[in-house]
């Protein structure tokens, strides 16, 4: 989850300060058939697991925020099976980290969830939805930046390299059917805090 602190790093400046753009959940819908392109194209399946990561405030009325968001989720769940959690990482950002085999359902409980933060106000707050794919045992991302709002690739690899080439090749693929961020400095690694584990881990 080193995201932010390369934000701090590029912009000298905090990431819950930068975050500023109203996000716009629709840009998620992006990601239905995205899906469908990265395995029918480049042999990439679901990682089966999404999640969307957001700034905290203190206060009671984002507080009941957050929970309006649980209880919609809670209630997709009995109709699409989707499971959930709601954490805190260890660089104090919270995560709503959703599970389902179906990439459909991924996609719209994350929309769900972020339409909700948007229409009490709390658009501001979100940073990025994360989307997570798998090929011969190498992941890759597409993820969302809601203050950029555009998409870019993330292909981490062993000793917190990142694989170049496969994050142009599914830009090349991508674009056009995803908004694909042009300006490369702003494609920022979400390192996990652990070896192996996904960037919500």
């Amino acid at each position: 989850m080193g995201i932010f602190d390369t934000i701090r790093a590029v912009l000298g400046t905090s990431a819950e300060a930068d975050a500023t753009r109203d996000a716009d959940p629709e840009d998620l819908f992006g990601m239905s058939t995205a899906y469908v392109t990265m395995e029918a194209d480049l042999g990439y399946e679901s990682v089966d697991a999404a999640a969307l990561c957001f700034s905290g405030v203190d206060s009671t009325d984002f507080s009941e925020t957050v929970a309006d968001v649980e209880a919609i989720l809670g209630a997709g769940e009995e109709e699409t099976g989707t499971t959930f959690d709601v954490r805190e990482d260890s660089h104090g950002w919270e995560w709503v980290v959703l599970r389902d085999d179906d990439p459909e359902d991924l996609v719209t409980s994350i929309h769900f969830a972020a339409d909700e933060f948007g229409e009490r106000g709390y658009g501001s707050r979100l940073l990025a939805a994360v989307f997570g794919f798998e090929a011969d045992g190498d992941r890759a991302y597409w993820i969302y930046s809601f203050r950029r709002g555009a998409y870019y690739p993330f292909a981490p690899r062993r000793g917190k390299e990142r694989a170049n080439d496969v994050e142009f090749k599914l830009q090349s693929v991508l674009d056009g059917e995803l908004d694909v961020e042009d300006d490369e400095s702003y494609w920022y690694p979400m390192w996990p805090d652990t070896a192996g584990g996904h960037p919500w881990e």
